[in-house]
């Protein structure tokens, strides 16, 4: 049960401080210049749904992509905890994006749908950090059947993470009112020490595993 909080944890926290939702306010509510609230929270919704099937469709056949280039889980936990660890550095330096992509005013269903996937749910939500994560904490999971708790943990933690997302996201305009550029450049450099540490962990557990599968060191 402790491994399944821990790993639920690590998850929700990862892929909410990959996603970063926070850093991508200005960039939505520049898409959305003119819009309602209503108009705000239905691009959001339609974002985030996009980006929990990517996430979720990556967690299914992820694996198999990885058997069918003979990728080991070793080697996924190393090179996702450099992106993490790479993702993590970065946020403690100033973000640029605020005036990067330019949005229209356009309201209509078509507009909000197209806005919705691309650049909200991909890249801004799902990209390469978020795909680290995902490969790097599943590959936690050895036998899928035998640690269903484990997995489990893991669906429930991208729901989460995809929900906090959504409200935040849904309440840009408060929530930018209440915290202010300073507080999310504030925010943002914090959890960018926590996402640092974590690749950092699966970069260890990585190499540790790569060691043992080329029997470097003994099977523990």
């Amino acid at each position: 049960m402790g491994k399944s909080l821990a790993l639920f944890i690590g998850t929700f926290t990862t892929l909410l401080a990959v996603i970063n939702p926070l850093e991508s306010l200005p960039i939505f509510l520049k898409l959305l210049t003119g819009q309602d609230s209503q108009a705000h929270r239905q691009v959001a919704r339609l974002a985030c749904f996009y980006a929990t099937g990517l996430i979720f469709f990556f967690l299914v056949f992820g694996t198999l992509m990885l058997k069918l280039f003979s990728v080991s889980l070793s080697m996924v936990r190393i090179v996702g905890g450099i992106i993490l660890m790479r993702i993590g550095f970065s946020l403690f330096l100033p973000s640029a994006s605020g005036g990067v992509i330019h949005g229209g005013g356009g309201g209509s269903p078509q507009q909000a749908g197209n806005i919705a996937f691309v650049p909200l749910a991909m890249p801004l939500m799902f990209g390469p950090g978020v795909m680290a994560t995902i490969m790097g904490m599943s590959s936690l999971v050895k036998h899928p059947i035998s640690d269903f708790l484990e997995l489990l943990c893991i669906c429930l933690a991208v729901v989460a993470a995809m929900l906090v997302t959504y409200l935040i996201l849904a309440y840009a305009k408060e929530l930018l009112g209440r915290i202010g550029p300073h507080g999310i450049d504030a925010a943002t450099r914090i959890v960018g020490f926590f996402v640092a540490a974590i690749g950092m962990g699966l970069v260890f557990h990585g190499i540790f595993d790569a060691l043992r599968d080329y029997k470097i060191i003994p099977m523990g």
